[in-house]
């Protein structure tokens, strides 16, 4: 069907009835020219309702009527996942959400922050590639990263040991009910498929195993694919959201615009939950226990942190005073502070002589 232009519409209308007014009242003809400017003004009142319909797109801007699949945040795709709350999370000046802004954790991994529009800037789009880190506060704690990600900025080798870094808040805790068991991981603000950052204390925090793999992975690998198929560059940034002196972030706010294509392959702005269904988390310190046990046994799971002494040849763990730690070759040995628990499952058995 013929769709009508309501603009052309009210100009013919118009033009009809100064058409009219001159062949019907010939006696106007000398007042020509204020009917003239009557008409225009009048042309003005009827098209200027109508002014808002029109299309309007900036560079860079999100189009919500365009159905890509890429485009869409993880819960377009998955019916059982929706928004924490029906209200707009707004913003600052700055484009950082505050925790003032967000609901409470209610069972989705992230929700969607200033209607889901990254806060970009002109100069922003108009960048080559880069990445900037920002330097750690006061608390030793990371603040924003921001990249333009292309093939150029993705990496060439293989991803290196990052243990030696702790984060702020950094426990090493596991429990029976978390994937894969450890509570904490340390979560790359960039993911190491974007940048190939590896022992980046600017970029590393200690995020739970549920903020790492349900809330930012999914988002991360949209970016990686895009880039993979169309060769595009798309702007990122990630921003950890803290509760004043706090050492564990509350949340990460995650922005992500495709620049060639003006955001139709990539465009969110979200807010992940840095929690673990099942754990309660003392942000303050880090300290957790299972939410159905109380806080005095916070130090319990922490306190399973020790040393141990590596054999990485036998794959067997030591005390540091076991005899067989002086006979070990130093180029089998390495040191290790974390819980037994964590070496069992990385493949070490506990040596039969000192039982660590």
């Amino acid at each position: 069907m013929k769709q009508i232009d309501p603009i052309k519409q009210n100009y013919k209308l118009s033009q009809r009835f100064y058409s009219f007014s001159l062949a019907n009242y010939p006696e106007t003809k000398p007042y020509n020219k204020f009917l003239r400017i009557f008409f225009a003004l009048l042309l003005s009142l009827c098209v200027l309702p109508f002014s808002g319909c029109t299309e309007h797109r900036d560079y860079g801007q999100y189009d919500s009527s365009t159905t890509q699949t890429s485009s869409q945040t993880p819960s377009d795709s998955n019916p059982e996942t929706s928004d924490a709350s029906d209200e707009t999370i707004s913003v600052d000046a700055d484009g950082e959400v505050k925790l003032s802004e967000i609901p409470d954790y209610s069972g989705e991994p992230y929700i969607e922050v200033n209607d889901n529009e990254p806060t970009f800037t002109e100069q922003d789009k108009e960048s080559s590639s880069f990445e900037t880190y920002a330097p750690r506060d006061y608390e030793g704690r990371c603040g924003t990263a921001f990249a333009l990600v292309s093939h150029d900025t993705m990496p060439t080798e293989e991803r290196e040991n990052i243990s030696e870094v702790k984060p702020t808040g950094w426990q090493s805790v596991t429990y029976d009910i978390v994937e894969g068991g450890s509570l904490y991981n340390r979560c790359h603000l960039i993911g190491f498929q974007l940048t190939g950052e590896n022992a980046n204390w600017e970029n590393l925090i200690t995020g739970t195993r549920y903020l790492n793999t349900e809330g930012m992975l999914p988002f991360e690998n949209q970016i990686d694919d895009y880039i993979d198929k169309t060769h595009n560059h798309v702007l990122y940034r990630v921003t950890p959201i803290y509760k004043e002196d706090e050492l564990l972030a509350r949340g990460v706010q995650m922005e992500a615009l495709s620049i060639e294509d003006e955001g139709a392959g990539i465009s969110f702005n979200v807010y992940c939950y840095n929690v673990q269904p099942g754990i309660e988390i003392d942000y303050q310190t880090g300290n957790n226990w299972e939410s159905n046990t109380t806080s005095t046994n916070t130090d319990t799971a922490t306190q399973t942190e020790t040393t141990y002494i590596l054999n990485t040849n036998s794959k067997r763990f030591h005390h540091p005073s076991c005899s067989s730690v002086e006979s070990m070759s130093s180029h089998n040995r390495k040191d290790f502070k974390g819980s037994r628990e964590t070496l069992i499952s990385q493949g070490y058995q506990p040596c039969g002589q000192c039982n660590p």
